[in-house]
């Protein structure tokens, strides 16, 4: 199976910058036979329609509006990103979670509204320092996974993505070593399992991302059960990005 390689752009780049990481980044990797997304800022989806649309690199959004339409200042809806030719949306960053106080509950009801309009999902989850020390991952992981899937079928699971990535691993340089992260991995796999009836683990598409970088990102995509990667700040240099996802 073709790992994916996601570049999360968070708040980075004007549209014009954007336009000429492209020119550096798409000859790159021409060769590349990896499932590329790009989860942009919205400013950015009329470039990413224009310039990836003849190539088999996808773009998404980095959050959306868990309601469907209406007095919302400030928010977007899921139909209007999917009309801008996304084929996908992050939800559940641990950064939306902190700055806007993003619920558990509300991040349901943004898959829900995705999966309505046929929005592929990757949803995050991860623990904090205090949890992995306590040994408290597991629960953490539980909790986060039955809210946030909470209403779904089955049948559903197939356009959501779990994107593993342990709080304390964002942005700090620091990374899980292998067993811990091969131990989350199961533990997700498990907890989705026992609440689906699933018994094909191979069916649960997971990634692993927290201070992923060029020199460290093969010891992470070769640990078993991990489908590829969520890259943050590494993703903003097209040559580095592209040798990840060559």
């Amino acid at each position: 199976m073709k790992k994916f390689v996601v570049g999360n752009f968070k708040m980075n780049t004007t549209p014009t910058q954007f336009g000429s990481y492209l020119d550096e980044f798409l000859p790159r990797i021409r060769e590349s036979k990896t499932n590329i997304i790009f989860c942009l800022p919205a400013t950015h989806f009329h470039i990413a329609n224009q310039r990836l649309s003849t190539t088999n690199i996808k773009f998404g959004a980095q959050n959306i509006s868990s309601e469907e339409s209406g007095a919302y200042t400030g928010e977007i809806s899921s139909v209007m990103v999917k009309d801008c030719g996304a084929f996908c949306t992050l939800v559940g960053h641990s950064e939306t979670r902190r700055h806007f106080k993003e619920t558990a509950e509300s991040i349901n009801q943004k898959i829900i509204r995705a999966l309505a309009v046929n929005l592929k999902v990757i949803l995050c989850v991860g623990e904090t320092k205090y949890e992995r020390s306590t040994k408290k991952t597991k629960l953490s992981l539980k909790r986060q996974l039955d809210i946030a899937l909470k209403g779904l079928y089955e049948n559903e699971l197939k356009n959501i993505i779990i994107a593993y990535e342990p709080i304390w691993a964002i942005g700090t340089g620091k990374t899980p070593n292998v067993k811990e992260v091969e131990s989350a991995i199961t533990d997700i796999k498990s907890i989705i399992s026992d609440s689906f009836s699933i018994r094909d683990y191979d069916k649960i598409t997971i990634l692993y991302g927290g201070s992923i970088n060029e020199n460290n990102f093969t010891q992470f995509v070769k640990i078993k059960g991990v489908s590829g990667l969520l890259v943050g700040g590494a993703c903003l240099n097209p040559k580095s990005f592209a040798n990840i996802c060559k």
